[in-house]
């Protein structure tokens, strides 16, 4: 049954990064990109949030969660706590490949405003269903199991690398979305985590950098009247790690 699991998350995974390759994108200035909205970039994130929220109350799904919660416990004795890095993984790598010169599809000013404002989507909406929905984990050692915290963070940077790359390659895209699936796949195997808190969490995450890219010039405008008249803008960020919460300060040159 845990594989059934594993299968369903992976393809989740992969199916998000391969059904977005058809995005449109529209060109805003020389160096600010939007995603262009098209509700058919609503399905998957949608599905996965869906098949989440059926799941607190669907008889079916809540059997499967047990069921994969059984095999879990009774075959994996030993914890990887791998998932607590892994989340980030994919949101570091698109500042690691504009190190090394492979350059994204916005400069440092513009994706580090849509990066903070995806990351702050995303926190207010984990926070706010953790705090209304009072999941039980299935270690049991608290009530904040949905959605997963980890895997909306590891979706929303596998989302955020492949809008900045897929015009580069398609796999650097894949390889974040691998990423953000084993993350998730990591949660279920800690017994941190339902599957049903997975996909809601990954559909969430994809969601979130989704509708940071589409208001990205809305916010642009408000913060930045021209390049000559803004060198550099400070934000403060909420974070939250699955056992902590916390501001962040961010200052964007």
């Amino acid at each position: 049954m845990f594989h059934k699991a594993v299968s369903l998350v992976f393809l989740f995974g992969l199916f998000s990064a391969n059904a977005q390759q058809n995005d449109s994108i529209t060109k805003i200035d020389s160096t600010s990109h939007q995603l262009k909205f098209n509700y058919k970039q609503l399905i998957i994130p949608s599905v996965l949030i869906g098949y989440g929220v059926i799941g607190l109350e669907s008889d079916q799904l809540l059997s499967f969660n047990h069921q994969i919660k059984d095999e879990v416990t009774e075959d994996i004795d030993e914890k990887v706590t791998i998932d607590d890095f892994s989340q980030y993984a994919p949101a570091v790598s698109v500042y690691a490949l504009n190190a090394f010169g492979v350059k994204g599809k916005n400069n440092m000013r513009d994706r580090s405003v849509i990066l903070v404002t995806s990351y702050a989507i995303m926190a207010t909406t984990v926070l706010g269903l953790k705090s209304i929905s009072h999941v039980e984990r299935p270690d049991g050692s608290s009530n904040n199991s949905f959605p997963s915290g980890h895997t909306a963070t590891a979706f929303m940077g596998a989302e955020f690398l492949y809008q900045e790359y897929k015009d580069k390659s398609i796999w650097y895209g894949i390889a974040g979305y691998a990423v953000a699936t084993g993350t998730g796949l990591f949660r279920i195997y800690n017994n941190r985590h339902w599957l049903t808190d997975v996909a809601a969490g990954a559909g969430i995450g994809i969601l979130s950098t989704k509708i940071a890219y589409w208001i990205n010039p809305y916010i642009t405008k408000k913060l930045f009247k021209s390049s000559a008249e803004n060198k550099s803008t400070s934000m403060i960020m909420p974070f939250y790690n699955g056992q902590q919460y916390g501001l962040g300060f961010a200052k964007i040159f």
